[in-house]
């Protein structure tokens, strides 16, 4: 049976979505719009998702990036890539060959680690 690897109790997990929060606000604020303008460019029905977001309570939809993406002013394919190290580091490090800094992602010695590959955090970098 196949279990997402990213589980919102994760302490990992909730760190990568508040990052994700803090780049998605410095992009807003940095573009001058608030909560709301940005709301009703990507059509959410509360602004308070923005909040959400934000503070790392939550994720974009995958079928709503290019609309984010639009809103925020940024490229689509750098706002996926940079969205998917955040929400997604196990399929990030495979398709770009990297992680975000401080983590490593080990593949076991046959190339799998239990089916999945597995996020560490390593002693170089953030913590």
């Amino acid at each position: 049976m196949y279990t997402h690897p990213q589980r919102r109790s994760s302490e990992l997990t909730q760190k990568l979505r508040n990052q994700a929060g803090a780049w998605l606000r410095e992009l807003r604020e940095k573009r001058g719009l608030s909560q709301r303008e940005l709301a009703n460019r990507v059509g959410a029905e509360y602004y308070t998702f923005i909040s959400q977001l934000e503070t790392g309570r939550g994720r974009i939809p995958p079928d709503r990036y290019l609309i984010w993406a639009h809103a925020l002013g940024i490229d689509k394919r750098e706002f996926v890539r940079t969205l998917m190290s955040f929400y997604d580091p196990v399929t990030y490090a495979i398709l770009f060959d990297q992680t975000r800094e401080g983590e490593e992602v080990d593949m076991g010695a046959d190339g799998s680690s239990d089916g999945l590959p597995q996020v560490k955090k390593t002693s170089r970098g953030r913590a």
